[in-house]
């Protein structure tokens, strides 16, 4: 079985666009082949700067043969319908079978596909694969029609037998033509040579200064970084996405680590970092003792003779431009932090949030008042929480973060530091915008979590009040996240909230229908109270004003109602990965108090702990028979079984014993209720699993004697109150 090499060399590919085009190349290349009847072993793709790289071993040599039987129409069918299955199959009169079926004599065919030598097979998919690549961005060149991201300047395609023979494959792409040659480093081994096979390949690359492998040169260039930064008493700052950035940006990795100007080493560390990585792709090297950064990594694409020295000096040069105005950004935005911040919080007044509502000034004003009405919740100051909410976006219109956004939120924390506002102020200003997503950290401190649930609902409120929700897999405005983000800022930090109310407090504050209907009101309402001195209380005037309210009302309830819809939504997809199944939550979603999601998540933890032991599971069975005969009962009968059952029509000891029970277990399940202790709750229910279980052994509940009857119904209707009380079991499966 011979093995396959291709290689599509170009002008340099972006670093960011590498791995998935290898991915591609494998996949495209691979399924094409497949697809086409051959088979191979194992596959492996690469990526450099200047070349995508696919490696086949074991590939058959040929597609089989193979017969495929088709019918057809029936021998006494009309000529064209016979000519039409002729052509399909491409068989003649000759070739067909006839054969007796029920409904008739019926013609068959069967089509012989005689295999095809592996060579026409992967031209023909390479070619299909080139042209129809799925580069993000490709271009054409010369007067060619074929598009690459970059001119693509050659194509290496050998089959290699299991004798070491290899021959190049017949293929020509757009006046390509295939070869058994590449070429090496660019400055430092140029010129072209030919290669026999895979390892033949990777060998010369080397010997030419190409590492193919991209983890071998990620892992050649964190090496040589951290030996040199820890031989300078250093250490390297981990990016993982910058490594794998760099790795794309060279063939033969030359790690030098260069100094940073004192003028700037009072620059913040993550100043320092972000300018570094973003304008020129350095890692950072900073002190272990004092974290700050001192030195900084690049990655060269080459040797030279001064041993780099030249390559630094430039850098440093560019370096030393870079961080001139990282400091000149800095400290005139210190110098408006220190006045107070005034001149940033009026230019938020310009800054449009959405057109629908409002500035950035606007959208503050409204966190802020959130945050009032949240802190108590989350046991803060009310005075601090809405000083911090004020001030938590004030670094948006900063020089610093116009350059880098990325950095806002902490330019906003160093700011407040500057300002000579609280820790806890500062803090909120950085931590408010967490957590992210899933894998960032939720804050903790009570201002950051008032502020940050207020930015957050904010966000969900407003742009549902607008009617700008999420659709599909469409979310422009990452609500999706905000919600997710909410809720776990609510269930890590056991706030109890209830969201309706908040809602609703947004709504009548700054729904466009809601000032309306309130803007209405209160002129129907000094109309009123200017006509009282002089004349009774008019009717109409008490309707309208009536009117206008309802209307408040029913616009904060239909909004609320659909967003905490939403929110139950992304609830259920966060605690079906903590391991709480769907019907668990629908069970208890349908309690009172619903918007209140630590308590919803405190009733379905309890409820899901509790269903997964013996006496959890044998409950809910008795739950559900009782309640299945009770409503069978109830439809019958035109009544509700609900009034309580009184022992002295008890027959048996089992319905007594059941009836001590349920006496026992009502009062401590409504205390536990009420106290919120679901794990009491469900430790009340386990108590009624066994009597209920003899019950049903032992008791006939429909006797022929009715008060009997009812009175066993009405014991029935006990036990699903008693459940009822803790979750909607009706819900669970099972």
């Amino acid at each position: 079985m011979p093995d396959l090499l291709i290689e599509l060399f170009s002008e340099e590919i972006p670093a960011r666009m590498q791995t998935r085009a290898a991915d591609d190349l494998k996949s495209r290349v691979t399924d094409g082949l497949v697809e086409a009847g051959l088979t191979y072993a194992g596959a492996a793709a690469f990526s450099t700067p200047r070349r995508l790289t696919l490696a086949l071993e074991g590939l058959t040599a040929s597609s089989p043969t193979t017969r495929e039987e088709r019918k057809g129409p029936r021998t006494d069918a009309p000529d064209k319908a016979i000519e039409g299955f002729l052509r399909g199959a491409g068989v003649s009169r000759d070739d067909l079978e006839v054969r007796d079926e029920k409904k008739g004599q019926v013609y068959y065919a069967t089509i012989t596909k005689p295999g095809r030598d592996a060579d026409a097979i992967i031209a023909e998919v390479l070619e299909g694969v080139i042209r129809g690549f799925p580069w993000p961005k490709s271009m054409r060149w010369g007067n060619g029609t074929l598009r690459w991201v970059r001119p693509l300047h050659s194509i290496l395609c050998i089959l290699t037998d299991e004798a070491g023979e290899a021959r190049v494959v017949d293929l020509d792409v757009d006046g390509i033509v295939a070869g058994n040659t590449t070429e090496g480093h660019r400055f430092m081994a140029p010129g072209r040579f030919s290669v026999t096979g895979f390892d033949d390949y990777t060998a010369k690359l080397k010997k030419r200064h190409v590492v193919l492998d991209a983890r071998e040169r990620s892992e050649a260039i964190w090496q040589d970084a951290t030996n040199q930064a820890f031989a300078a008493g250093l250490e390297v700052a981990e990016d993982a996405s910058l490594l794998a950035e760099v790795a794309g940006l060279v063939e033969w990795p030359v790690v030098l680590m260069g100094t940073i100007d004192d003028a700037f080493l009072g620059l913040p560390p993550e100043v320092l970092q972000t300018s570094m990585r973003e304008h020129q792709k350095f890692f950072s090297v900073r002190s272990s003792k004092t974290g700050r950064i001192e030195r900084f990594i690049t990655v060269a694409n080459r040797e030279t003779a001064d041993q780099g020295v030249t390559i630094l000096a430039g850098n440093q040069k560019v370096l030393f431009a870079r961080l001139s105005d990282a400091k000149f950004f800095w400290e005139n935005d210190l110098r408006i932090a220190k006045a107070g911040g005034q001149e940033w919080q009026k230019a938020l007044e310009n800054v449009t949030f959405h057109n629908k509502l409002g500035s950035q000034a606007d959208r503050v004003n409204r966190i802020a008042a959130l945050a009032r009405e949240i802190a108590p919740v989350v046991g803060c100051d009310a005075n601090l929480a809405e000083q911090a909410a004020r001030w938590a976006k004030s670094d948006l219109p900063s020089e610093m973060v116009y350059e880098f956004p990325e950095l806002q939120g902490l330019m906003g924390r160093y700011y407040a530091d500057a300002a000579g506002f609280p820790s806890e102020v500062a803090a909120a200003a950085q931590e408010h915008y967490s957590p992210l997503g899933p894998s960032d950290d939720v804050p903790t401190a009570p201002i950051s979590v008032a502020v940050a649930l207020a930015d957050k609902l904010d966000i969900l409120t407003g742009f549902w009040a607008i009617d700008e929700k999420p659709t599909g897999s469409k979310d422009p405005f990452a609500l999706r996240r905000a919600a997710l983000g909410l809720i776990r800022l609510v269930l890590e930090n056991e706030v109890s909230i209830h969201l309706k109310q908040l809602a609703g407090l947004w709504l009548g504050a700054n729904d466009s229908a809601c000032q309306k209907a309130l803007t209405a009101s209160k002129a129907a309402q000094k109309r009123l109270n200017e006509t009282m001195e002089d004349s009774p209380m008019d009717i109409q005037e008490r309707l309208t004003i009536a009117t206008y309210e309802r209307d408040i009302g029913l616009r904060c309830a239909e909004v609320g109602a659909d967003l905490l819809s939403f929110f139950h939504d992304r609830l259920k997809v966060y605690l079906r990965d903590q391991g709480i199944r769907h019907d668990v939550i629908d069970a208890c979603i349908e309690m009172p108090g619903n918007d209140d999601l630590a308590l919803l998540v405190k009733r379905a933890t309890a409820l899901s702990d509790f269903l997964k032991t013996e006496d959890g599971g044998n409950l809910l069975q008795g739950f559900k028979r009782a309640n299945n005969i009770l409503s069978q009962a109830e439809d019958n009968d035109g009544v509700e079984y609900s009034y309580g059952a009184d022992v002295k029509f008890a027959e048996t000891d089992e319905e007594r014993a059941l009836f001590a029970a349920l006496t026992n277990a009502e009062p401590k399940v409504a205390a536990a209720v009420k106290s919120e202790d679901f794990a009491a709750v469900m430790t009340a229910l386990a108590g009624l699993r066994a009597p209920i279980d003899a019950f049903f052994d032992a008791v006939q509940v429909n006797s022929e004697n009715q008060i009997v009857r009812r009175n066993r119904l009405n014991m029935l209707g006990q036990i699903r109150k008693i459940g009822l009380a803790a979750a909607d079991l009706t819900r669970i499966e099972g």
